[in-house]
């Protein structure tokens, strides 16, 4: 196989063999939820929409609404809900594969289809069993809504086991009132997923997490959102204010779903946006080795491009590795909140992030002047301001100190593969 065929192939296509490329016949937007089988035509059909959009989301740091909303009109918002429920089940490695898709194309739409779906998987997998909120999945499966998620808040920043805003209880209603510091596309959603303090005399790490829909909360803007990079995604600061009935608490106690849910889905799918954007630079960086391949010898930054493909391929490979893993304990609740495997996720963002941005930084060098220009075909200025976000927006430092306790109660490997 060459270099440019392997290079192509999409980080779940490393576990097993792809499957066969669904009919031509399927060109125009499905009018009822198309079969699962389907999703990667699709994501691809979603991607160009946001690779001819991707300068204009960046320069005016705008939400991508064109492929966005070809998201929803091709139906992928709602893919990983149960079939009983209008969805398709996919499984986290095909929603993996989306986000490498649309990272290619545009980091904000990949990022935000991210996050959206993480919030997506905490609902199907903790709150079903209940007439409102499999009423709410349903309704997203329908009506294609696209969720925001709330987890940041006033001084404690980026510490997600933290919230200061307690959930108030009035008979069976529900209210909330809380100084959110980032709510990613929050104007744009159609529903937001927040934590909250389980009440009010509640301990800070005692979270419940709420669903709330458009209809149900106000957002007043607090901060903005202008920043070197992932424009796009419109993460801006806000007071929300929200209410609603008893049953948009989840039952389970957001420590669990963080372990369970948040944590495995959202590294593997940041991960795979960034590992996009990563490709995305290498190809640039071939293509213009390829330019200069017509005009003579190769430059003398052509090994930058072997670094930098060995930098995408590392990247692809560990986070191969993190959704076998993730396949196999999936169902095993003990597994998954075990030190072990929270030690092996966690280390998976930091080391995905510090990955991508080496893989992008080695495709600038390789590329020169020409990559450094931001008015070249083989320009990699944007990609390079938006793989920063990736051990920034959520801080390596924070997840390297949190991990270091449970690592001492780790055993160093006694093999290769022990």
């Amino acid at each position: 196989m060459n270099g440019e065929v392997s290079e192509a192939m999409t980080v779940h296509e490393l576990r097993r063999l792809k499957e066969p490329a669904p009919s031509a016949a399927k060109e125009r937007l499905f009018e009822t939820p198309p079969r699962a089988g389907d999703l990667a035509e699709r994501a691809s059909r979603v991607a160009a929409v946001a690779a001819r959009h991707a300068d204009s989301v960046d320069r005016d740091g705008r939400f991508p609404l064109e492929a966005i909303s070809t998201a929803k009109e091709l139906g992928l918002m709602g893919v990983m809900a149960p079939r009983r429920l209008g969805g398709e089940d996919a499984g986290l490695g095909e929603i993996a594969d989306v986000c490498y898709t649309l990272g290619r194309a545009c980091a904000s739409t990949a990022m935000i289809y991210a996050m959206h779906q993480v919030k997506v998987a905490c609902v199907v997998r903790h709150g079903l069993g209940d007439p409102w909120r499999e009423g709410f999945i349903r309704r997203l499966t329908r009506d294609q809504l696209l969720v925001a998620s709330s987890t940041t808040e006033g001084s404690g920043g980026g510490d997600v086991r933290s919230s200061e805003a307690p959930i108030e209880y009035e008979g069976g209603r529900i209210r909330l009132t809380r100084a959110a510091s980032v709510i990613s596309y929050g104007v744009e959603a159609d529903a937001v997923v927040t934590t909250a303090r389980r009440e009010a005399n509640a301990a800070a790490s005692d979270q419940v997490l709420a669903v709330f829909l458009k209809s149900d909360y106000s957002l007043e803007r607090t901060l903005g959102w202008d920043t070197l990079g992932m424009r796009g995604t419109c993460s801006a600061g806000f007071t929300l204010r929200a209410s609603g009935d008893g049953a948009q608490l989840l039952p389970v106690a957001y420590g669990v779903i963080h372990a369970q849910s948040m944590v495995p889905a959202a590294h593997i799918l940041w991960s795979s946006a960034w590992a996009g954007v990563a490709a995305a630079a290498v190809e640039k960086a071939r293509k213009y080795l390829r330019k200069s391949a017509r005009t003579g010898a190769a430059p003398p930054s052509a090994p930058y491009f072997t670094r930098a493909n060995a930098s995408l391929r590392a990247l692809r490979a560990l986070i191969a590795t993190a959704l076998d893993r993730y396949e196999e304990v999936k169902d095993d609740p003990d597994a998954l909140s075990a030190a072990g495997f929270q030690t092996e996720i966690a280390l998976l963002k930091v080391d995905a992030s510090e990955l991508a941005v080496a893989a992008v930084m080695s495709a600038l060098r390789c590329g020169g002047l020409s990559s450094y220009r931001n008015d070249s075909d083989v320009s990699i200025g944007r990609h390079l301001r938006d793989v920063l976000s990736s051990p920034i927006m959520i801080n390596n430092d924070r997840i390297l100190g949190n991990v270091a306790a449970s690592a001492l109660l780790t055993e160093v490997p006694a093999t290769i593969r022990g």
